[in-house]
């Protein structure tokens, strides 16, 4: 695959073509595989866990610094 120039990557630009772009978003997004609902659900479920099992370690882990912090100043 040959590389682009500058030149050929700003002509590019300069030529855009809306319903083209528009034809092509809508044929990618007809190649995405789109989660089922309960799949949805659950994973959505797991990263909302996660942040808030992350959010409870960061701030144990700050509180007991803090508590070290006070004790030694």
């Amino acid at each position: 695959m040959a590389k682009k120039t500058e030149t050929e990557t700003i002509e590019k630009t300069e030529s855009f073509n809306a319903p083209q772009f528009f034809q092509e978003t809508k044929e990618e997004l007809g190649k995405v595989v789109w989660p089922s609902r309960q799949q949805l659900i659950s994973e959505s479920i797991a990263v909302i866990l996660m942040v808030i099992l992350s959010a409870t370690t960061i701030s144990l882990v700050d509180n007991l610094f803090n508590w070290i912090a006070g004790k030694i100043f």
